[in-house]
């Protein structure tokens, strides 16, 4: 848990620093385009970064459970029902996750040779790996969810048993 933890510190400052580097890029860019000297490879960049910017965030917001969700339906279920509904979500996104880390893989290794224009050095798939590296994290991220849900659920199922006998 300690390193699962440290992990998601490391993702938290890789993206921060990638979203200020990406505005510095892009204010550049716009700057030297105005005065005739564009640099061709800061979008580049831009973009590179913008994708790990993209996963890492979204893990990072699933570990807080920041994630947009809609739960007006839910909410009218009862406590045992919520984790019930809950549980199936974290199912349908590990199942989910699982396909995009396997596509992802193909996705990189497929864009191997492609290039970015303004940096010929530069292999796509160092873009493209974010998909399955970032799904990696966040099926991480869910199956600690699942786990941390079936426990919650047991324990009001426990306490449910203890009520009845009138412990």
């Amino acid at each position: 848990m300690k390193f699962y933890k440290w992990i998601g510190k490391v993702e938290e400052g890789v993206a921060k620093v990638s979203l200020v580097i990406i505005a510095v890029l892009v204010f550049v860019q716009a700057m030297t385009r105005r005065f005739g000297k564009p640099i061709s490879w800061a979008m580049d960049i831009s973009t590179f970064l913008f994708a790990w910017v993209v996963f890492l965030s979204a893990d990072a917001a699933m570990r807080k459970d920041a994630l947009v969700n809609i739960d007006i339906f839910v909410k009218k279920l009862s406590p045992k029902g919520q984790l019930t509904m809950k549980l199936i979500n974290h199912i349908i996104i590990a199942i989910y996750l699982i396909v995009m880390v396997i596509y992802g893989t193909r996705l990189t290794i497929t864009t191997y040779h492609r290039t970015f224009a303004g940096l010929p050095w530069l292999s796509f798939s160092w873009a493209t790996m974010t998909v399955p590296l970032g799904c990696l994290l966040m099926l991480t991220t869910t199956i600690l969810k699942i786990r941390e849900t079936i426990e919650e659920r047991n324990a009001i199922k426990d306490k449910g048993i203890v009520e009845e006998r009138g412990e």
